[in-house]
């Protein structure tokens, strides 16, 4: 059964074989031009064939058949047949030339091998070309090329089929994370929309305790598993949705964290303050306000990025009821810190909203 190909493989692929046609045009340029040099013009003639039978098949494999490309023994046919353009150059001329037989064809074949087995098969397939160049040398009585630069033409294979092999592995291992997070992004919105919401009209509405807290459990573990998994350090986004789902653990208050866009890359000191200032306007609007939901919006712009916790609890007079310990150092002090503001809007029996604004 063939290996599945996917399109990141067959778009390489196929820039491979367009690579493959366009070296041995290369070369039969480079073999017209320098004909009076050959000394068994029927033999050259005879591997630019198999060259280029080799990269119309290749080529054709790639569109229709890329699976095979993969397989050890066609990759090892491509590699062996670089090394032996390279093995029978000395003798092909027969003399003094001025660009070697094949010229850049047998890349390919150090090419195909890191894309098949990564940076080690690159590698090893890099140094198996550059033998062949040793070996062509050996043939030719004109003398051979100093070690140097023996050592020089094989590292440069091997270096090209290593890059190759960990280029591709790296673009694939990113290719799989973004196809990754769309997937889990699109499941986030569709429960989001449906079980989501449902679990949260059980919990206000159940006059059940242990169906409240049931779906209350539930909400919390499928918030965590859609939106806590593989969270970069100093992602806003994940820290709050973490932040939310302990509030909900700790306090059983419903929270929603929405954004209108990617915040983008913010320091990690200031993710902190942010989150820890989150963490403590929850706690204050279920422990002081009663509130029962509440919402974290997050709003960036070109001057910065502003959040905001409005919850639908109690409120409060804000000109009349001194600040407490939590909102003055826990929320306004962290932010502080960063350079960052805070607005407190609040009213009895319409809720309080905490906006934090941290510039740029």
């Amino acid at each position: 059964m063939e290996r599945s190909v996917t399109p990141l493989e067959r778009g390489v692929l196929g820039g491979l074989a367009v690579f493959r046609y366009l070296a041995w045009a290369w070369m039969a340029v480079v073999l017209w031009v320098s004909r009076d040099e050959l000394g068994h013009p029927a033999a050259a003639l005879g591997l630019c064939a198999a060259t280029a039978a080799a990269s119309l098949a290749l080529g054709a494999a790639s569109r229709w058949r890329p699976a095979l490309l993969f397989r050890p023994e066609v990759v090892a046919a491509e590699v062996g047949l670089g090394a032996a353009l390279l093995v029978a150059d000395g003798w092909v001329y027969g003399g003094p030339h001025r660009v070697a037989l094949g010229s850049a064809w047998p890349i390919a074949g150090a090419l195909a091998a890191g894309i098949a087995g990564g940076p080690v098969g690159g590698a090893a397939a890099g140094v198996v070309i550059g033998l062949g160049r040793y070996g062509g040398t050996r043939l030719d009585d004109l003398g051979s090329p100093g070690l140097l630069s023996l050592l020089s033409t094989t590292f440069l294979y091997a270096l090209a089929g290593g890059a190759a092999g960990l280029v591709m592995r790296r673009l694939q291992q990113a290719t799989d994370e973004i196809a990754a997070a769309r997937a889990r992004e699109e499941v986030a919105r569709t429960l989001h929309d449906g079980v989501l919401q449902t679990l949260a009209v059980v919990q206000r509405r159940s006059t059940d305790s242990d169906l409240a807290e049931l779906a209350r459990t539930q909400e919390r573990e499928l918030r965590q598993f859609l939106f806590g998994i593989d969270r970069a350090p100093g992602d806003l986004l994940a820290e709050l949705r973490q932040a939310a789902a302990t509030a909900t653990a700790r306090h059983g208050l419903a929270v929603e964290v929405t954004a209108v866009d990617d915040p983008g890359e913010i320091p990690a000191d200031a993710v902190r303050a942010l989150v820890g200032a989150v963490g403590e306007a929850l706690t204050n609007a279920s422990k002081h306000g009663d509130a029962t939901r509440a919402v974290v919006f997050v709003d960036p712009d070109d001057d910065g990025v502003q959040v905001s916790v409005n919850d639908d609890g109690s409120g409060f007079d804000v000109d009349a009821v001194p600040e407490g310990v939590g909102l003055g150092r826990s929320i306004r002090g962290r932010v502080a810190e960063v350079g960052g503001q805070v607005q407190v809007r609040s009213a009895p029996g319409r809720g309080t909203e905490v906006r934090l604004t941290l510039p740029r």
